[in-house]
């Protein structure tokens, strides 16, 4: 990339954004990228390469402001399970953006985050492995229906005026100790399923105190396996993805090489930290995401496995500065 380039990233001040930010600006092979970050809620840090555009992008005017001048469009913003919010940001504000891209002069690429759960990730069984030719299937919920109107509308740009669009599809984004609190019986827990819930709250309490790990069962007793991705290999890849032939108008699945299996899960932690595991029956499914496009056309590779993302969650310590917040509900 020699030539001044400025990337727009919408939903600026999320885990992803903020690594793909701090990614770019420390690469030297992106010394001449501008950042305009459109931020909502939250703020960035002040950066000297980094342009700040605040409001919505369901408003057009706050759309237009913020693509003036961009040649590459990074998407991620949402509202997860907000009903009175979701549609506005997720199919009003991606029209907008892709309205406002194929008029732009300047516009070269449009990378979209997307998600399994446009595909049912663990709630539907999947007999065989998650290509990208998989048809949509989203589970119940605003959020799930959103991820699928996402992809399908930035398809559809693609076909209808040859927008150069690409679509990175994501399972959960793990960074720091996420791994480790999707593990909790406790109300602290990161995410779902809700152990407490599906343990009870007396065996919850118990095995809060003896740090126990649940290993999730799918309906008919095996252990499920599920598809995780951290948040620097989806860096990795989005950087990759920037202005790469091979990417346009293509959709590729980022995800673990495997999906974590929690019964692997449980021994390893059993074997390295000497904590205790129990089988928690859930309605989900196993399911397996294939990477093998994204590792072909890319040339991407992703370094977190198993016991890397395990071994990470459990040695990260957060700094008196840097609470556990989520900031958004579902």
């Amino acid at each position: 990339m020699s030539e001044t380039k400025r990337v727009l990233v919408t939903g600026a001040t999320g885990k992803v954004d903020r690594t793909f930010i701090r990614r770019l600006l420390a690469d030297p092979k992106f010394d001449s990228v501008v950042v305009r970050a459109l931020c909502h809620n939250r703020m960035l840090e002040p950066h000297e390469r980094v342009e700040i555009v605040r409001g919505s992008i369901a408003q057009l005017e706050t759309v237009q402001e913020a693509m003036e001048g961009v040649t590459h469009v990074l998407h991620l913003a949402t509202c997860k399970e907000t009903p009175s919010q979701i549609m506005d940001v997720a199919v009003k504000g991606l029209f907008w953006l892709l309205e406002t891209c194929r008029a732009s002069p300047t516009f070269k690429q449009f990378i979209l985050i997307g998600g399994d759960a446009g595909i049912g990730h663990f709630y539907y069984p999947h007999p065989i492995p998650v290509t990208e030719q998989q048809k949509h299937s989203a589970y119940p919920g605003c959020y799930a229906l959103s991820k699928a109107l996402e992809e399908v509308m930035l398809e559809q740009y693609d076909l209808q005026y040859d927008l150069n669009g690409c679509c990175l599809r994501a399972p959960w984004m793990m960074e720091k100790d996420d791994f480790k609190y999707q593990l909790s019986f406790g109300e602290d827990v990161f995410g779902g399923p809700r152990w407490r819930d599906l343990a009870g709250a007396e065996r919850a309490d118990e095995y809060v105190r003896t740090q126990t790990i649940p290993v999730m069962l799918d309906p008919a007793g095996p252990p499920v396996k599920r598809n995780f991705v951290h948040v620097e290999d989806l860096a990795s890849a989005i950087l990759l993805a920037l202005d790469h032939p091979r990417a346009r108008q293509q959709t590729f699945n980022v995800c673990m090489d495997e999906p974590v299996d929690y019964e692997e899960v449980g021994r390893y932690l059993a074997e390295s930290r000497g904590l205790p595991a129990v089988g928690i029956r859930t309605p989900y499914h196993s399911t397996w995401l294939d990477n093998t496009k994204a590792k072909f056309l890319l040339g991407w590779r992703p370094e977190y496995n198993l016991k890397r993302m395990i071994d990470s969650a459990w040695e990260y310590r957060r700094a008196q500065d840097d609470p556990r917040i989520v900031w958004y509900p579902g």
